[in-house]
């Protein structure tokens, strides 16, 4: 699976260029799936935040919206009800997986429990888009700063199909807490390194390289 770990977003024609180049061929020629199931598990997100992102009418965090070829849902939640024969195909068709924020523990969770998560090594193609949690859950850890919602572990272990952690949102005026000096503090209690990204960032890990795209500023803690 290659992958494209933003803080926001499709948000600046970088890191739209970085999509397009995983992608391999046009936007309008590519089948994506939404996932919002990490905005059920946060405190602070609404059903009205879900529906925005879904129906693309989040200009702050570009996803759905960039003109697919099609475009579904895939509730991660719904998925053990209704059996792997069905939904299964539905992965393997797609050419992108387009992974909202919300709670990165809860995302994780649900990446387990629906059996997306053992499927994602069969998909050396796709491409896994992420936004804020949905690039947290492919970290070892999400740190105790982001737990929110306690999973039955009762520890921060996200999926780790990468060896970094991801501080998103840093100094965002609406963010107070997620400053870079905060970042940092983060990342001394990470026993691996440590990236630290701005919405106008992303990190895009494919063939086992690691590449940071960016319009803004972003730190590596090692």
């Amino acid at each position: 699976m290659k992958l494209l770990l933003t803080s926001a977003g499709i948000k600046n024609a970088s890191i739209h260029e970085a999509l397009v180049g995983l992608l391999g061929k046009p936007i309008d020629e590519c089948r994506a799936l939404c996932i919002p199931t990490a905005s059920y598990g946060h405190p602070m997100v609404t059903p009205e935040a879900a529906w925005r992102f879904i129906s693309g009418q989040e200009p702050r965090c570009p996803m759905t919206e960039l003109g697919w070829k099609s475009l579904g849902v895939l509730e991660l939640t719904a998925l053990p009800s209704i059996g792997a024969d069905r939904w299964i195909p539905w992965v393997q068709e797609a050419d992108v997986l387009l992974v909202n924020g919300g709670d990165p523990l809860y995302l994780t969770h649900w990446m387990r429990q629906s059996g997306l998560a053992d499927l994602l090594p069969s998909l050396p193609d796709t491409v896994w888009v992420g936004l804020s949690a949905g690039s947290m859950v492919m970290t070892p850890r999400v740190g105790q700063d982001f737990v929110r919602w306690t999973p039955p572990s009762g520890d921060d272990s996200a999926l780790g199909v990468v060896g970094f952690s991801i501080f998103p949102h840093v100094d965002h005026p609406e963010m107070p807490d997620n400053s870079m000096a905060h970042a940092q503090q983060w990342a001394a209690t990470m026993p691996h390194p440590a990236y630290a990204i701005d919405d106008e960032t992303a990190i895009k890990v494919a063939g086992g390289e690691i590449e940071v795209i960016s319009e803004g500023h972003w730190r590596l803690f090692e």
